[in-house]
């Protein structure tokens, strides 16, 4: 099951954190569709949060497809947005694991890392 957590120093709303986690999990694999997101009462007790912010987020995921609420039953993910190639246990994630480790042990930083990893995807897109 998902646990989310919240950068309450993001400036990004906590609702919105929360759609994108799902969704990243999604895209990962790690959540599919028939899983049970967490109820609003696990998710307020495990990070502190108004129960309203859970259920607008939950009613995010609702209007773009991607979960469906039942009621006294849950909150369930209806669709994916994951491809295999992007999966947990691809080689495509080995690779940039191992990218990752050349990476930090030629003495980059995280920051450092995702800038050249967003300079490298902004060439790729033009």
């Amino acid at each position: 099951m998902i646990e989310f957590r919240i950068d309450r120093r993001s400036g990004v709303s906590t609702y919105l954190q929360i759609v994108q986690q799902v969704k990243q999990a999604l895209r990962l694999g790690l959540l599919t569709p028939g899983d049970r997101l967490p109820t609003t009462r696990e998710v307020v007790e495990a990070i502190a949060v108004n129960p309203n912010t859970v259920n607008k987020a939950y009613r995010e995921l609702e209007h773009e497809g991607l979960a469906e609420g039942r009621r006294g039953v849950g909150t369930f993910i209806t669709a994916s947005l994951g491809s295999e190639a992007g999966g947990r246990e691809t080689p495509l994630r080995g690779e940039l694991a191992e990218w990752m480790d050349r990476a930090l042990g030629a003495g980059l930083g995280i920051e450092d890392i995702d800038a050249l990893y967003q300079d490298v995807r902004r060439d790729r897109q033009s």
